[in-house]
């Protein structure tokens, strides 16, 4: 059974997605279309495990769908305005100075 989620619990699991840089290319690469996992897995340069691991999360945050293809599971954006909020993201401007990283950076390998 699906539920809507609350504001904080949505920005929460978008924070969790966008946390690890094969996520973020996972999503960019939804965002440009629906594509099945093997494609996905070869057009990013990752394992098949390891992609696999990636879109659990991703499905486990509510950002992305498997959809049932034939034998095969196409994947995609679970909404369409998710692409339209990683556009706004990926085009926003971040202040930040050269010289600085994030507190965690060493902790958490962020920034």
């Amino acid at each position: 059974m699906l539920t809507v989620a609350t504001d904080i619990d949505v920005l929460v699991r978008f924070g969790r997605a966008l946390a690890d840089p094969i996520r973020c290319r996972i999503l960019l690469a939804l965002r440009e279309a629906p594509t099945y996992p093997a494609d996905l897995a070869d057009a990013l340069g990752v394992s098949r495990t390891r992609l696999s691991n990636h879109l659990a999360c991703l499905r486990d945050c509510g950002l992305v769908v498997a959809v049932p293809d034939g034998r095969r599971t196409r994947y995609e954006l679970a909404d369409e305005r998710l692409g339209h909020a990683l556009d706004d993201l990926r085009t926003a401007v971040v202040a930040v100075e050269a010289d600085r990283t994030c507190v965690d950076a060493d902790d958490k390998g962020c920034c």
